[in-house]
């Protein structure tokens, strides 16, 4: 294992960021690249654990010869986030300075124009520093993934429909509880990965044989313990022996029979008026429609004082809010629906 920093000098005198970055040699020219990073939000911590036990699992591989395609792994990627604590709570989600979203704004370009990201550096801010070198490391591989988490969640993915079903591997290998086709129509990093792996040079792909781009949301935030991060890992050895890229013969991977559905059929529930949450539905729970999902208190101890949410469709909750205090259109729950459950949500994200 080969072991580098990237060094991102900081926007006011004395500061500098240190990304830790672990490579591992593969034997086979013809097989495929991989990229992982975790912790792009740096208070998401799911996929640095299940990257620590993947790097154990890949260093026994070396010493076997069984790395096949160039693995890179960065299993911190965002030592800026991890340092904006707020009153003793983590800031990891957005860069204090700039409000922005530490997954969004990455540069949009032609996988021919990877080297431009890399032009002028010394003009951009630290953060737009850090994304675009980690954006130019995922561009020289060919298998690209995003280590995310979600609140309280199911293990789930966001998958661009240019590299579907084919990235049904992916979810068989994790067994995971569902998949959201997104349309490739965002600046978060694995959008921008999948723009230039869409873009090789002439017209716009449909489909990408061979590539891919997601962003794996491993259950929720408080999901971090060694044997579930130890399966975890697991699972993405058994995607990258499915792929190629390491030797194991042994793996045989399953048909994933989980719901594959595009972001037009995921139901953002939302708060109608601002109080204490209680929730009557679990994640990883199918609900029908007219369910009650959650009950908010709104003015305590008053006969009158409380607000329900009932299900609209059909589905599974994918996600749910740790919080139980929310504010009048706050976010509650992503329900996994197999119909159509808006028609107003604009290209893109399906939150901020």
């Amino acid at each position: 294992m080969q072991i580098s920093e990237i060094i991102i000098g900081g926007d006011t005198p004395g500061i500098e960021w240190r990304v830790p970055v672990l490579r591992f040699k593969g034997s086979d020219a013809k097989a495929p690249s991989v990229y992982i990073q975790a912790a792009l939000h740096a208070d998401e911590l799911p996929g640095t654990a299940v990257s620590h036990f993947l790097c154990e699992r890949l260093r026994e591989a070396e010493a076997d010869g069984d790395i096949l395609g160039d693995v890179t792994i960065v299993p911190q990627a965002n030592p800026i986030g991890a340092a904006q604590s707020h009153f003793g709570e983590l800031q990891g989600r957005f860069d204090l300075a700039s409000r922005t979203n530490f997954n969004r704004d990455f540069p949009l370009v032609a996988l021919g124009e990877r080297d431009s990201l890399l032009e002028n550096l010394q003009g951009q801010t630290a953060v737009n520093r850090l994304k675009r070198t980690l954006l130019h490391m995922a561009l020289g591989a060919e298998l690209v993934l995003d280590l995310h988490c979600d609140d309280e969640s199911v293990q789930y993915a966001y998958i661009d429909e240019a590299f579907w079903p084919e990235a049904a591997d992916l979810a068989a290998a994790l067994k995971m509880e569902a998949v959201f086709l997104s349309d490739g129509e965002s600046t978060a990093f694995e959008e921008a990965v999948g723009y230039a792996f869409k873009r090789q040079g002439g017209e716009k792909l449909a489909q990408v044989p061979g590539r891919l781009a997601v962003t794996l949301e491993l259950r929720g935030r408080r999901d971090v313990y060694p044997q579930m991060a130890k399966e975890d890992a697991d699972g993405l050895w058994r995607f990258l022996a499915a792929r190629g890229a390491v030797r194991d013969a042994s793996v045989e991977l399953p048909r994933f029979d989980g719901p594959a559905l595009p972001l037009d059929n995921i139901a953002m529930v939302r708060a109608l008026e601002p109080g204490t949450v209680l929730f009557h539905k679990d994640v990883g729970e199918r609900v029908e429609a007219g369910d009650l999902l959650a009950t908010i208190v709104t003015r305590p101890g008053m006969a009158d004082g409380t607000v329900e949410i009932r299900a609209e469709l059909a589905g599974l909750i994918a996600t749910r809010s740790s919080d139980r205090s929310v504010r009048r259109g706050g976010d509650l729950m992503k329900i996994a629906c197999g119909a159509r459950a808006r028609s107003d949500r604009k290209p893109g994200t399906l939150e901020d």
